[in-house]
């Protein structure tokens, strides 16, 4: 079953719609139609008046005017053939064509004017030079018909560059920004038949956020218990959490589960450059959602447009998304509970959307969705891995168990990215080597074809060797799940070491374990070369990260004392949260933290030399060491670490 994002189904609509009725064919509807067709009908008239007299009138003049005494010398040269006379006015085309007298080119038909003092056997000539005199206009004028279709063409013209740029600038012909206005959405019908859902089914991991939904789905289905009992559902509910944990998906599932229609759309498809569109739109999509009510409207990455608002105006007062976010409060305010619709919003950033978004009576629920545990992780492998042939080597549990942190979505990806490497290697399953290899493909980066110097590679096996036994000695430290030499992404090297079980708190013991083993590589080169490279950057941003919150954050610090110095939201602008003596102070207990660790680093590796020199050696000779084996040339028992140390 694909959980894709469900289509639109007209390319004006901003949202997408699933399980709402078919829509017929629209016509128009009302004076809201009319009045815009009678604005682009007088358009059309004006344009078209202006046409025909351009083209009735100025289109003249394309015969000569030439002297009357010109007119006799041709009639005495025998070179008229024929004229027709209407008072004074003559018309007439020559036998063979002459030099314009004005100079532009030659001619054969002209005009000319009698004068009426002329006393000349003007006939007398003519009949003598067999000159032919018409009852017919020798310069026809174009007819009223002619006119008219080439009056029609600039209109056609004005007409498609008109639409063009309205669907550019306002989607459609419509909204305020539309050149025309929006189109009036058509009215179902009739619901969509053998159409599949999303429902929880398909949704995993987040167990605990389905059951604060489950009461939203059952207001849906039954919505006259509630209204017995007095009962208000809230009118909007908030998924706050990471990127890729499921927010969306959530809210399809409810829609799907209660089986009602689904209103999705991005916040950001709201706003558009000229102000007003974006209201426009809401307006729409809440009077779309309450036809076919009971119904959801899921808005995603609503701090797009739901950021707090701020005391200065932008230039005309009120900016686009102001506006925007000033009717979706209105129209949230104006149900009553008993419409049948409810919004359903998803952000990445829940706390810096505006108090008016969050207050009760709006989106007054509030549910923080986040990553899936160990549990959660496998029933997620399992789901995104149906359609998938597993080896009989694969071992879910075991996988769920080495990926902690990861969203639904990186999981979906891991799987994704396993069976692509399967395909190419010709396989008819996805084994668990293909797993293990993708995992490091989406946690580390794709491997480098890269030629490097013995003295270089030697140096990043010691390297990799130092992390790796460091993990293996510190009591708490994750376990080393892989050790390589194979560069991937930026890295030269790396080893992988992830928790046993879920840790939600860790100690100030386990932190200073982490330091230490961030410095290993290092400290391994110092110990083994006496010298430090640059191969050391990224551990030393970890190092710097972690004693940072141990200092300023965690109350882990005896001289700054048992407060926060430092916010997780002032680290960006560090400097900014604290007076500059404390700033001093946490610097100075980062750098002895720091050094603490690298010197209890130093000491161990010097202490166990002979095992690192086993591990780089293997490094050297199969560049990637899986754990059972790392364990065993390092001469080290693996236990299993279910507690904090």
């Amino acid at each position: 079953m694909s959980n894709a994002a469900p289509p639109r189904k007209a390319p004006d609509q901003p949202w997408r719609t699933e399980g709402t009725p078919d829509e017929p064919p629209g016509r128009p509807r009302g004076r809201r139609m009319r009045g815009r067709w009678w604005g682009l009908l007088l358009t059309a008239v004006v344009v078209f008046l202006l046409a025909y007299v351009g083209l009735t009138y100025l289109d003249r003049g394309n015969e000569p005017t030439i002297s009357y005494t010109e007119f006799s010398r041709q009639v005495d040269a025998g070179n008229v053939d024929k004229i027709y006379s209407k008072g004074d006015a003559i018309q007439g085309e020559l036998k063979s064509a002459r030099d314009n007298p004005d100079g532009d080119g030659d001619y054969t038909r002209f005009k000319t004017q009698r004068p009426a003092f002329a006393d000349d056997d003007l006939w007398q000539q003519l009949d003598r030079h067999d000159v032919t005199v018409t009852a017919q206009p020798v310069v026809r004028e174009r007819g009223v018909l002619s006119n008219l279709l080439f009056s029609l063409i600039p209109i056609v013209l004005l007409l498609a560059v008109w639409i063009f740029v309205a669907r550019r600038m306002g989607g459609g012909l419509g909204g305020a920004g539309g050149m025309l206005g929006r189109k009036a959405p058509p009215k179902p019908v009739e619901l969509q038949p053998g159409k599949e859902r999303t429902t929880f089914a398909d949704v995993a991991g987040i167990d605990e956020v389905k059951g604060e939904l489950d009461d939203v789905v059952d207001f849906l289905e039954h919505p006259d218990a509630y209204r017995r009992m007095g009962a208000k559902m809230p009118r909007g509910v908030l998924l706050a959490g990471s990127p890729g944990t499921g927010k969306t998906l959530l809210a399809r599932a409810v829609a799907g589960e209660a089986g009602v229609p689904f209103f999705s759309a991005s916040a950001s498809e709201f706003i558009e450059m000229i102000v007003g569109v974006g209201a426009s739109r809401v307006r729409e999509l809440f009077a779309e959602a309450r036809k076919v009510a009971p119904s959801i409207i899921f808005i995603d990455e609503i701090d797009t447009i739901g950021r707090m608002r701020g005391g200065g105006a932008s230039v005309s007062g009120h900016d686009e998304r102001e506006q925007t976010l000033n009717q979706i409060l209105t129209e949230m305010d104006g149900f009553s509970g008993s419409e049948g619709v409810i919004v359903i919003a998803a952000t990445n950033r829940a706390d810096i959307l505006d108090p008016a978004l969050t207050r009760p009576g709006r989106f007054d629920r509030v549910v923080s969705v986040a990553p899936p545990d160990r549990g959660g992780r496998e029933a997620i492998l399992r789901i995104h891995t149906r359609e998938i042939p597993l080896a009989e080597d694969v071992d879910l549990t075991q996988l769920a168990r080495t990926t902690p942190g990861m969203t639904g979505a990186d999981l979906a990806n891991l799987a994704n990215e396993a069976a692509l490497l399967a395909v190419k290697r010709g396989q008819g399953q996805v084994t668990a080597s293909d797993l293990s290899e993708a995992l490091e493909k989406v946690q580390l980066g794709a491997e480098r074809t890269l030629v490097m110097p013995e003295e270089d590679r030697r140096r990043t096996a010691y390297h990799e060797s130092g992390h790796a036994l460091l993990g293996m000695l510190q009591p708490g430290a994750d376990p080393v799940r892989k050790i390589t030499i194979v560069p991937r992404g930026r890295a030269l090297g790396v080893t992988m070491s992830t928790p046993e079980v879920e840790r939600y708190a860790h100690s100030e013991g386990y932190l200073r374990g982490r330091i230490i083993g961030a410095l290993g590589g290092m400290a391994a080169e110092q110990v083994v070369y006496d010298v430090v490279t640059t191969g050391a950057e990224n551990d030393l941003e970890q190092v710097t990260n972690i004693a940072r919150g141990m200092v300023a954050r965690w109350g882990m610090s005896e001289r700054v004392g048992r407060l926060s110095a430092l916010p997780s939201d002032a680290q960006q602008a560090y400097g900014l949260a604290a007076a500059p003596q404390t700033l001093d102070v946490i610097d100075a207990e980062m750098r002895r933290i720091v050094e603490e660790c690298y010197e209890e680093a130093i000491r161990k590796l010097r202490d166990h030399r002979g095992q690192l020199n086993a591990l780089a050696e293997a490094l050297l000779e199969n560049e990637t060491l899986e754990e059972a084996d790392a364990y065993r040339i390092a001469g080290i028992t693996r236990l299993s670490k279910d507690t904090d140390a």
